[in-house]
Order: structure tokens, then C-alpha cells, then sequence
């Protein structure tokens, strides 16, 4: 496997983000996250998606540590700070999931409200089904956990394309067009920022390839599996969708339907919101977290 590290000065300067970063290493790759907040408080663990880093959840950070609780925010292998192996057969659905279950392992990171989206849920989703006992509740926001057993929508399909005869690989203006803001140029480039050129977005052009859309694909049975767990999860299941994204529109009425943790919570719809809803409502977001959080404490 050969990896790349994108260059620590192509974070200097970023518009909204001082984070300090923090490394920790898992099956010999360097994983970064953000870690804010008092190391005892109660974990919030938000995962991102394709293509986008931890600078995604730059605006909620702040909301969430001021309200007592601990902000964690990792980058996935192939994006952000975290290294980057240069081909796409390194990477797998599996592999991202053990990638980060190694991250949650090697900090021990407990009492977690996982808040997921695109991507972030795929993983965490799965991350959760799979080890109970580290989560106390969920907040899904623009995410889902495909089988395969239901056909992929028209806007997927052109993404997937797409994602595979572009020449280049414009993240920033994905990100853009994902949003319903317009982004200034400096943000745009701040999530262009990992990648200082094509060789080190191998695992972005991957993702749209993973996404299980067939019964039999690779990850169908572990997602199922994921699924009967979630039929039966009894902890704090919020919905937090935002109401402009083709995506993932109506991904919040499957899981009302089969996580019983669902019932009786405030589910939201972020008026406003695109496909990348942290950008757009980022600050609402984190406000619908926190009393998410407080409102189930002794759950």
C-alpha cells in the first residue's frame, strides 16, 4: 500500500478553523481528529461523508463544547488530515468500518451520541449496530444504510457516473453544489485543501463505487445484519433531515419505521438545508443536538 500525507501547511489559515489536531494510528495509517471539549463530559461523535473532512463540522463545534459536552470529529482514511493510500482497491466499505471501530477502540471513546451524515452514517451506522454498548443515542442527518435490495434513485446513479469519467475531481465545488448557500471561494477552498492534486483522491473517487446497490454486493449481508440491530434498538433515535436534498429524501421515514428508539422523539426537518446540511444549517444543526441530548439524559 502506498500513502499519501497531505502537506500540514495546506491547513494553515483556514477560514473558521483553529482546531488543534490530533493523531492516532489504526492498521499503520494516521488517523487525525478534533477533540474539543472536557475529556469527561459526554461524547459527541460526528462522522462525515463523501467527500468532505472534519472541517465540515467547524460551525457545530463550538455550539456542542459550550454546552458541557466533547466534540469529536475524525477525518476518514482518504480525506481530510487523515492519510491516504493511493489506489482505490485499498479501499472497502469493510475497511472504512474497521478503519474507524479501531479509531473508537484505540481512545476508548464511550457514552456516545453518534451524529452521522452521507457517508458518516453509512460507517457509523454500521459502527453502532456493531458495538451497542459505546453508543447511548443517535442523531441521523441526511444519511442511510443501503442493502441493495431496493434500486438506487436516478440522482445517485448520476453521482456514481460522474464520480468515475470526471477528469478531475472538483471536491470544493461538490461540496458547493451540494449546498443551497452559494460558498465563498476561500471555503470552497478549505475543502479542497487535502487534496493537492488528483493522486490523493482515491478514496473519494471510491465511495460513490461502495455504496451497495446490488443484493449480493460485498456489503449487502453486513448492512442487513445492521439492520436487524437497529429493528431492535431501544436507545434515543433522532431524524434531523434537512428538506433540499434529493439524496437522501425520505431516508428519515424508513428509519421512524423499523428503529424503535425513533418513537416519541423530536424529529426535525432543517428548513433550508442541502445535501451537506452542516454547511447551510450547521449552527441549527448542533442547537437540535444538544437539546436532542439533554432532553434524553437517564434515557
Amino acid at each position: 500500500m502506498n500513502v499519501l500525507r497531505t502537506p500540514d501547511e495546506r491547513f494553515q489559515n483556514l477560514p473558521g478553523y483553529a482546531f488543534a489536531p490530533h493523531y492516532v494510528e489504526v492498521d499503520g495509517l494516521r488517523l487525525h481528529y478534533i477533540d474539543e471539549g472536557p475529556r469527561d463530559a459526554e461524547i459527541v461523535l460526528m462522522l462525515h461523508g463523501e467527500p468532505s473532512w472534519c472541517y465540515l463540522y467547524r460551525k457545530m463545534i463550538p455550539i456542542i463544547t459550550a454546552a458541557g459536552l466533547r466534540a469529536v470529529a475524525p477525518d476518514l482514511i482518504g480525506f481530510g488530515r487523515s492519510d491516504k493510500p493511493d489506489s482505490q482497491d485499498d479501499y472497502t466499505y469493510q475497511a472504512h468500518v474497521d478503519w474507524m471501530r479501531a479509531f473508537l477502540e484505540t481512545i476508548d471513546l464511550r457514552r456516545i451520541t453518534l451524529v452521522c451524515q452521507d457517508w458518516g452514517g453509512l460507517i457509523g451506522l454500521r459502527l453502532a449496530a456493531e458495538n451497542v454498548d459505546r453508543f447511548d443515542r443517535i442523531v441521523a442527518a441526511n444519511t442511510f444504510l443501503p442493502t441493495g435490495d431496493a434500486p438506487a434513485g436516478e440522482a445517485f446513479l448520476r453521482w456514481q457516473e460522474f464520480s468515475q469519467k470526471a477528469p478531475s475531481l472538483p471536491i470544493g465545488n461538490i461540496v458547493n453544489g451540494g449546498c443551497t448557500s452559494d460558498l465563498p471561494a476561500e471555503i470552497i477552498a478549505a475543502y479542497d485543501a487535502p487534496f493537492p492534486d488528483e493522486t490523493y483522491k482515491a478514496g473519494a473517487r471510491k465511495f460513490p463505487l461502495l455504496v451497495p446497490t446490488r443484493p449480493d454486493d460485498p456489503a449487502s449481508a453486513a448492512n442487513r445484519r445492521a439492520w436487524e440491530a437497529l429493528s431492535a434498538w431501544q436507545k434515543p433515535f433522532l431524524c434531523a433531515f434537512s428538506d433540499g436534498d434529493a439524496i437522501t429524501k425520505g431516508g428519515d421515514r424508513a428509519f421512524q419505521e423499523r428503529v424503535p428508539g425513533t418513537k416519541g422523539q423530536p424529529h426535525t426537518t432543517i428548513v433550508g438545508g442541502g445535501h451537506f446540511l452542516q454547511e447551510d444549517k450547521g449552527e441549527e444543526l448542533a442547537a437540535v443536538v444538544v437539546s436532542f441530548i439533554s432532553g434524553t439524559k437517564g434515557f
